[in-house]
């Protein structure tokens, strides 16, 4: 300090530079040069200590509203080196002292954090090694896990003298799971492979007695075969029925083949309702021809609603006939209309020629074809700006299905009329 031009409590000036005075050991450091006037750089170094406080009394704060106070010691390291290094004019002692006070109750509270969450994943890895497979549930086991490695994660840090070690045993626990896991699944595997090797073999066996001159010998070696079948055991449903329809083509044909050579006539069964329902289609198909198209949608709607009572069991009814069915309902219902249009439009349709009929029914479908193709546009471009509901986009869509069929069936008609003038 000696030739010091101006002195302060904390520092001063010498040679056109500023200086803090020596602290805890520390020798002066200069922190700053005159630009103006001497006084003028003292009280601007004094102003800055104003902020090395602030920072301090910030921290203070943030430590005292937080719920993870632990998280605040690194940055109160990282401020006290700051302030050992700060440019500022000031008594840096107090500040330190409050930063030394602060550091040791966050310690305390790390230390008592770090001995719960010890005493918690000391409980996690109990949780753990608790973990069994039932009944090959490798699934729920797996979730199992999941939830406790998620509480694991959410769980903080334990002191480091046990860190490794804890950290370790919960790590070889879930590799020891996941590779008994990986174990099990590859000789699952190789065991579905197996099997469905058997069953490829039996369909080859199968195959090869359809070959057979002795249909008596075929016949009993493919009862051997279907009691070999079914104790090859279980493989993914796909794949099974996959091979079961390939297994009963096979065994069909030996059947068939026996039958054949022993003059069996074997009579097919159909259900009562699927009988019921092709009379109904061949009915439907008829109407469709008749010339009085408005009295046969009157009872098109009679059969419609018959067939809509009748309840068939799964995979029972023939869905050619359902197919065939609705779509004979759809031309009656549209010829109907039609009818009605051109009645209401041409009040002596009836006494015209049969080529006047005709250019009138087809001048009338493409009219209607184009109204119906222009109300499908409106109805999509509504359900494309429709908020998200589940419910309402179904029953849009719904809609939407009965106009695209309604034209499609329209456009059918159409063809069949220009056929005719041709």
């Amino acid at each position: 300090m000696e030739n010091a031009t101006l002195m302060d409590e904390y520092g001063y000036v010498k040679d056109g530079k500023v200086f803090l005075k020596g602290y805890l050991g520390n020798p002066d450091r200069q922190i700053g040069e005159v630009k103006r006037t001497e006084q003028e750089a003292i009280d601007y170094f004094k102003n800055r200590f104003n902020i090395a406080s602030g920072k301090v009394e910030q921290l203070e704060n943030d430590v005292e509203e937080a719920q993870n106070k632990g998280s605040y010691l690194t940055k109160l390291v990282q401020l006290r080196k700051k302030l050992l290094s700060f440019d500022g004019l000031g008594d840096f002692i107090p500040l330190l002292e409050r930063l030394d006070k602060l550091e040791t109750v966050l310690e305390d509270l790390i230390k008592i954090n770090q001995e719960k969450n010890l005493e918690i994943k000391r409980a996690l890895l109990d949780e753990t090694r608790a973990v069994t497979v039932i009944g090959d549930d490798w699934q729920g086991a797996t979730d199992l896990l999941q939830e406790i490695k998620s509480k694991w994660i959410r769980t903080g840090p334990v002191d480091k003298e046990y860190q490794e070690e804890i950290e370790g045993t919960f790590q070889t626990l879930l590799d020891t799971f996941f590779q008994q896991r990986r174990d099990f699944f590859s000789e699952q595997n190789r065991t579905i492979a197996d099997r469905i090797e058997r069953y490829t073999e039996l369909i080859a066996k199968s195959d090869m007695l359809v070959r057979m001159y002795d249909v008596e010998e075929a016949s009993r070696q493919l009862r051997q075969i279907r009691a070999e079948w079914k104790d090859v055991g279980e493989i993914p449903v796909k794949r099974s029925a996959k091979l079961y329809k390939q297994f009963k083509r096979s065994n069909q044909r030996i059947v068939d083949k026996y039958n054949r050579v022993k003059g069996i006539v074997v009579q097919t069964y159909e259900n009562p309702l699927v009988t019921k329902q092709r009379e109904m289609c061949r009915e439907a198909e008829q109407l469709a021809r008749s010339s009085d198209i408005i009295q046969a949608s009157e009872r098109a709607k009679v059969l419609l609603n018959q067939w809509k009572e009748i309840r068939l069991p799964p995979r029972v009814g023939d869905k050619m006939v359902a197919e065939r069915f609705r779509s004979a309902c759809d031309k009656i219902f549209e010829l109907s209309y039609l009818a009605r249009v051109i009645s209401r439009k041409y009040p002596a349709f009836e006494i015209r020629s049969p080529e006047d009929q005709l250019n009138i029914k087809t001048r009338e479908m493409e009219w209607l074809i184009k109204r119906e193709k222009a109300d499908l546009e409106v109805t999509i471009a509504s359900a494309q700006n429709m908020p998200p509901d589940p419910e309402a986009e179904r029953q849009m869509m719904g809609k939407i299905n009965i106009q695209r069929r309604k034209i499609t069936m329209k456009e059918k008609i159409l063809e069949e009329f220009k056929a005719q003038m041709k």
